[in-house]
């Protein structure tokens, strides 16, 4: 065997039990993960869509990726900046949120993309058929719902939109509800409570409120929508800024790797809605932070 032949053999004998060490390293201070998603749906509903998909990432990782259900956007929140939670499924606001309060502790990798392999999706605002307004200003006097103040189509985006139509919503509106969770904010339109409900969407078979439909919660021909955002840009996974780099690494290629390695827990994920992951970076969330700078002042101001 020729030196060069020896030491190439060498080399790479050398990169793997380097590599395989560094693996050893973060599974011995990570034996577990964490994943938790900002609530959309209710807690049945969340553990039937991510359980495959955490059953697929914890045979990726080599170690178990548990599913945290949260009762709000800021548990979220929370448990990332106290390094409970390390992966955050977020929307563009509860992430940025997430990002400031924990000083750049939490970055964004991977977005999901819409049926089209496009990114981003809507706000919209739905009501009753049956209601005669075809716009939101013709529901003045009437009862709106938001969602959690951290969601983005569900509030930040709607608070800036009313704005720039001119709308102050406690003086436009007879009452203002903070629903919770998009399918809150659905189901108090279906049941009286609110007479508008804000909303995300991608299209019209790509919604939250198409996944309620599709399970019975609600039928599409009761429903309209009267109001449509520009669009919000595609909402984020995010991992711990100080994990390991490897492991980082493992996480995101797994998520980009789950529409061929495991299609059957992906299309349970997506709804079949989606052909797959796009690379996301904090950068892309510009916009989003100019956003949320927007909502804090109208907070402080007391609208």
């Amino acid at each position: 065997m020729t030196l060069t032949r020896r030491l190439t053999l060498a080399l790479v004998a050398g990169t793997v039990m380097t590599t395989g060490a560094f693996a050893q390293d973060w599974k011995a201070k990570y034996p577990e993960l964490v994943y938790a998603t900002v609530p959309a749906e209710n807690a049945s509903g969340v553990t039937e869509r991510f359980g495959p998909f955490m059953e697929y990432l914890s045979k990726e990782l080599g170690v178990p990726v548990k599913l945290r259900i949260a009762a709000d956007y800021a548990a979220v929140i929370e448990g990332q900046r106290g390094g409970t939670i390390h992966i955050g499924d977020y929307g563009p606001s509860s992430y940025i949120r997430a990002h400031t309060v924990s000083n750049g502790g939490v970055d964004a990798f991977a977005t999901m993309r819409a049926f089209d392999g496009s990114t981003g999706y809507y706000a919209v605002a739905y009501t009753k058929s049956s209601f005669a307004g075809t716009k939101l200003e013709d529901f003045k006097g009437k009862n709106l719902c938001l969602v959690d103040p951290n969601s983005t189509s569900g509030f930040n985006v709607p608070m800036f939109a009313m704005s720039k139509m001119g709308i102050e919503p406690a003086k436009f509106f007879s009452k203002v509800v903070n629903a919770g969770s998009h399918e809150n904010a659905i189901l108090a339109v279906q049941q009286g409570t609110c007479d508008v409900a804000f909303n995300w969407w991608n299209s019209d078979e790509d919604s939250n409120f198409a996944r309620m439909a599709n399970k019975g919660m609600v039928k599409k021909e009761d429903f309209k929508i009267v109001f449509r955002s520009d669009k919000i840009p595609g909402s984020p996974y995010a991992v711990l800024t100080n994990m390991p780099a490897d492991l980082k690494a493992a996480i995101a290629k797994a998520f980009f790797d789950a529409p061929t390695k495991a299609p059957d827990a992906f299309k349970k994920l997506s709804d079949g809605k989606s052909p797959g992951f796009a690379p996301a970076k904090h950068n892309d969330y510009q916009v989003t932070i100019e956003l949320q700078k927007f909502v804090d002042n109208l907070r402080k101001k007391g609208s």
